[in-house]
């Protein structure tokens, strides 16, 4: 029933080439034939989950890059996680309206086919980006963006102290960081940031899968540009970097 709504919905949108694989393996056989330019996948399959098909996916070299949207009616943050932090495209609650499909839709147009972000005082490829976020394939999603939007020169900090200790070394034009990470987390790193650094006014963006509002009230207290959630759309990226920048 589920794969009829999500075809119906799919044919209306004027899109009609499409496989259908009932398990995690099947997909994958699939793949292995053909890279699909989007995968839908639900939570619950019979021989893997959702987030295990995902996290698959990242580890191949060859399907790492194809977009995921998840459908699913699962809350629960232990098969949740993974896939914000492995780079969903977009997950959709079942039921879901067809505009949250079609906006999904396009943010993997966005993804697949992707505009260079217009800014006012830097070309794309001076910006240096400093990117901190504990999750590998969290970086690598972020990073892929970033390079899409002409964003190249990018280091990578696994957690707030690395990231302190490369702002010690060289300077940037902007940091991304995650919030929940060992050692030091995003609040702690942006006040260190905001106060002891001499990059203190470097615009700093959080991108996140904490929906916890306090939390996040705290951090923008101590200083962070913006707040964008895990999954991302480019699109909102794209117009947080042109403000921020």
């Amino acid at each position: 029933m589920q794969r009829r709504v999500i075809f119906g919905y799919l044919n209306n949108f004027g899109i009609d080439n499409i496989d259908l694989a009932e398990s995690g393996s099947k997909a994958f056989e699939i793949m292995n034939n053909a890279e699909p330019d989007l995968i839908i996948s639900s939570m619950h399959l019979p021989d893997m989950t959702g987030a295990d098909l995902l996290i698959r996916m990242r580890e191949n070299s060859e399907l790492a890059h194809v977009p995921f949207m998840l459908i699913s009616s699962e809350t629960n943050y232990r098969y949740l996680e993974p896939i914000r932090q492995a780079g969903a495209i977009a997950l959709l609650p079942k039921p879901f309206e067809p505009e949250q499909l079609h906006h999904a839709l396009h943010s993997t147009l966005d993804l697949i086919d992707p505009k260079i972000v217009e800014l006012n005082s830097l070309s794309p490829e001076e910006v240096h980006v400093l990117l901190v976020d504990d999750s590998k394939m969290s970086r690598r999603h972020i990073t892929r963006v970033l390079n899409n939007m002409g964003i190249l020169k990018i280091t990578e900090a696994e957690n707030g102290v690395q990231a302190v200790n490369l702002m010690n070394e060289a300077g940037f034009d902007l940091v991304v960081t995650d919030y929940n990470m060992p050692e030091m987390d995003g609040k702690e790193f942006i006040q260190y940031v905001r106060e002891k650094s001499s990059q203190s006014a470097v615009p700093i963006v959080m991108v996140t899968s904490t929906s916890d509002e306090s939390r996040l009230a705290m951090v923008e207290q101590v200083g962070v540009s913006a707040i964008c959630d895990k999954p991302f759309e480019p699109s909102n990226i794209r117009e947080i970097l042109k403000k921020v920048i």
